[in-house]
């Protein structure tokens, strides 16, 4: 018998090996593999691990503190469809993604003015990038919201904007750095190897923290500037995110809980659960299950590499089937194909017992990383 628990079905045997060699490590405590999971470096995307007094920098994951943020306008999708060359322009205009995306005039937010500490040095590349998007999954994009559980919102269907980014050149630098320490302090251990909280482990805290600070931030000047450009302003928002470890008491003990692609779930605690580009999203309410670790998957989740992937399909099949569904996609990566998603409905499923629904999105006009860009989720 598994010594963690398995939400979903749909998991390769890849993925649950990789869960089995975190859990063994002498600083685990619990694990789960939500059902979303696949294969990544140490820890499966989908993994939540809890350790004691250690933080694993590849648990944690390179993108450190990617998240999704939705904001809902009281806008009805009518207005969407009359003005849809607008919001299509307002993406084009107001967003900018691939690796090496910077803004043409610098963003700027009060998480600049705070004190970086031992990676101060990754500012300058932290102000370029400021406000933008990354490649791989990551998106920007318009659709309708339509609401199941009227307790969250009052009855109807809205206009939404949804992102999936983190904390870009600057998150991935403090990854490399600190995983390197990480196996050089604990060689045997590859991509799975820790940090002690009470030595280097403080110092990779630190930076984790300002990096999810740094993501927000880039999330709130997108949402900003598109809804600026629009002219419209949120009635209500969402945030979560993953790729991040957390302080939490499990079992009345005090673990580090990583969440490698996985959102936290708590009682009563939002999120957002994206598909794919023509498959919906949820806006979801955690159960709080022990067993999950109070974690629910962070999408569909993949199920074919990206080299699959671009093999498997055409441009022009994939603009068949995004225009067969309504959708416009400004530009994407044939390696983001729906094609190369689980089905997000079984997921959801899967998971029931982990969330609520509360709304659901249709996704209407996406933008992504141009095809070609090396994906950096």
């Amino acid at each position: 018998m598994s010594p963690f628990r398995i939400f979903g079905e749909e998991i390769d045997e890849a993925a649950i090996n990789q869960m089995k060699n975190a859990i063994e490590l002498p600083i685990s405590k619990a694990g789960a593999l939500m059902p979303d999971a696949h294969v990544g470096y140490g820890l499966p995307i989908g993994g939540v691990l809890a350790t004691k007094d250690a933080v694993i920098p590849y648990a944690v994951g390179v993108d450190i503190g990617c998240r999704v943020k939705v904001s809902i306008y009281e806008e009805t999708p009518r207005t969407l469809d009359r003005y849809l060359d607008s919001f299509s322009r307002a993406l084009e205009k107001e967003t900018y993604f691939g690796i090496g995306a910077v803004r043409e005039k610098r963003a700027d937010h009060s998480v600049m003015e705070r004190d970086w500490g031992s990676v101060s040095y990754l500012k300058d590349t932290a102000w370029k990038q400021l406000g933008t998007s990354g490649s791989g999954n990551h998106f920007v994009e318009f659709g309708e919201l339509e609401i199941l559980d009227h307790s969250f919102l009052k009855e109807g269907t809205y206009i939404a904007l949804v992102s999936h980014s983190g904390s870009r050149g600057a998150g991935a630098r403090v990854c490399d750095y600190f995983s390197k320490l990480a196996t050089k302090i604990n060689p045997k251990f590859g991509h799975l190897a820790w940090l002690d909280m009470k030595e280097e482990g403080a110092e990779y805290w630190e930076a984790m923290e300002i990096m999810g600070e740094y993501a927000s931030a880039n999330h709130e000047i997108i949402h900003r500037d598109i809804s600026k450009h629009l002219k419209i302003k949120p009635i209500f928002t969402v945030e979560n995110h993953h790729n991040f470890a957390w302080k939490e008491e499990i079992n009345e003990e005090e673990l580090i809980v990583h969440r490698k692609g996985a959102t936290p779930a708590k009682e009563g605690e939002l999120g957002y659960i994206p598909g794919t580009m023509i498959d919906p999203g949820y806006v979801v309410k955690g159960k709080g299950e022990p067993t999950s670790i109070f974690s629910s998957a962070h999408g569909a989740g993949r199920r074919m590499s990206r080299n699959q992937a671009r093999n498997s399909t055409t441009k022009s099949e994939l603009r068949k089937v995004t225009e067969g569904a309504r959708v416009n996609v400004l530009s994407c990566g044939l390696d983001e194909s729906p094609f190369a998603y689980k089905d997000i409905n079984k997921v959801m499923e899967a998971q029931s017992s982990l969330v609520n629904v509360l709304a659901k999105f249709t996704p209407r006009i996406v933008k992504m990383a141009p095809d070609g860009e090396r994906a950096e989720d």
